[in-house]
């Protein structure tokens, strides 16, 4: 394959291409085209990215920057469930800390980690807007976004087995 100088006639990416089709040459549209490529991909892939330079003349290192700068771009897959812990003054003050240890425990996972079977990632954010539910949680998976408050150790836990219990049922 090394030697081959066949060109497929297939896109890498085909599901980039209408994305690309639409914003590869729009003057300030790589926010937008890397939203899109996570839409569709979960997460930012380096290959993607690489492809989306070459399709827009846009440096690869510049890329890599925006999506670096930006905490709502991944690099890395994430979980079906994203279990966003909040951190905030009110969060930490009632036990935030005590409860990622306890999901952490539970998921076998540290804060931007995704689980082995890809279904949870866990997340610790700097605040969650939720002060008067401290500590909180909230939970983004396929059905939306979900907030737990008034969380303890053993109810954090709860809730994550029950949805773990969930996708083995679905699956």
């Amino acid at each position: 394959m090394k030697n081959c100088t066949c060109k497929s006639t297939k896109p890498a990416f085909p599901e980039l291409e209408p994305v690309l089709k639409k914003y590869a040459k729009q003057k300030g549209s790589l926010i937008t085209i890397l939203q899109k490529t996570q839409d569709i991909y979960g997460y930012l892939p380096e290959a993607a990215m690489l492809h989306i330079a070459a399709r827009t003349g846009v440096a690869s290192a510049k890329i890599y920057g925006v999506a670096t700068f930006y905490t709502q771009f991944r690099l890395k897959p994430v979980g079906k469930y994203i279990v966003m812990l909040c951190a905030g003054t009110a969060c930490h003050v009632n036990g935030a800390a005590e409860i990622e240890e306890a999901i952490s425990g539970h998921l076998s996972v540290a804060n931007g980690e995704t689980t082995a079977d890809e279904i949870f990632t866990l997340n610790v954010v700097a605040c969650l807007g939720c002060c008067s539910l401290a500590p909180v949680m909230m939970i983004k998976g396929p059905e939306g976004e979900e907030t737990f408050g008034n969380l303890t150790k053993d109810s954090a836990v709860k809730i994550l087995g029950e949805i773990a219990l969930r996708e083995e049922v679905a699956s």
